[in-house]
């Protein structure tokens, strides 16, 4: 991660558009050098989560725009796993996933911009008025240099959102619970999910189907490319969002630092 900066100053002189993998820098330094770049150059900068081709997670965001379930009051987002190691990933791969200087952090960053990324999507762009991070090592002779399971909480002016990350659950999840003044939203992973709208819940259904070419990584950012769809401000792919995601993420690493509420 912490070379997406040195990618970006050698392909925006060149014109050459980019997409990286989840999150978009370690620092807020480095991601302002991002945005610096791409805007002198005239290129895209495209953050890429797995999440973002949930249709799950598209579908959860017309209910919200249709107004059945009232303002987001309280989001639960949680996305983990048992650990890096734990599920067998590479040891070129840990290397650098478990450096606090390349990678950023350890669960914090892996699993905490996930829930960062949505919260500023689903709520158009607001920044938190505070956050408050709480970092643990409960596998130090695994992870001995970075966390291995975070909570992010931020408050915004009319919200809480919660963002769990850990490498320390007993099975993989992503998911979230998403609560309004009128209706609850479950999305249980990438095909699922369940609602309680005008006081009626429904079964476990599975959301729409993402048309392309929203439905995938490399469709969508040649339709990018190639102007063929416009990024919206704050879309989970966007440089505005993915800026967010680092500034939240530094002030949750802050936070917990200095064990009490940071301001934003």
């Amino acid at each position: 991660i912490s070379e997406h900066v040195a990618v970006v100053e050698a392909c925006a002189p060149r014109g050459i558009h980019v997409m990286v993998e989840k999150p978009l820098s370690t620092t807020v330094k480095d991601a302002m050098r991002i945005q610096t770049l791409a805007k002198k150059y005239g290129i895209k900068v495209i953050t890429n989560y797995e999440t973002t081709w949930y249709s799950t997670n598209r579908h959860a965001r017309q209910i919200i725009e249709s107004g059945e379930m009232g303002p987001i009051l309280r989001m639960n987002i949680y996305d983990g796993h048992e650990g890096p190691k734990e599920i067998g990933c590479s040891a070129k791969f840990l290397e650098w996933l478990t450096d606090p200087v390349k990678n950023g952090g350890g669960a914090v960053v892996d699993f905490g911009c996930y829930g960062a990324n949505i919260a500023t999507w689903l709520l158009r762009g607001q920044e938190p008025e505070t956050v408050f991070a709480v970092l643990h090592r409960h596998k130090p002779h695994i992870y001995p240099k970075v966390d291995d399971d975070a909570t992010i909480v931020l408050q915004y002016p009319s919200a809480t959102v919660q963002i769990m990350a850990s490498w320390c659950w007993p099975q993989g999840r992503k998911d979230m619970d998403i609560y309004g003044m009128k209706g609850h939203i479950y999305q249980k992973n990438a095909n699922q999910m369940q609602t309680y709208l005008n006081r009626k819940q429904s079964p476990l259904f599975d959301a729409p189907r993402l048309e392309a070419p929203l439905n995938d990584p490399f469709r969508f950012l040649r339709a990018v490319v190639r102007n063929e769809i416009t990024l919206q401000p704050y879309d989970p792919s966007s440089l505005e969002n993915n800026i967010m995601v680092v500034r939240i993420l530094e002030a949750a690493r802050k936070s917990a630092a200095k064990q009490r509420a940071v301001k934003f």
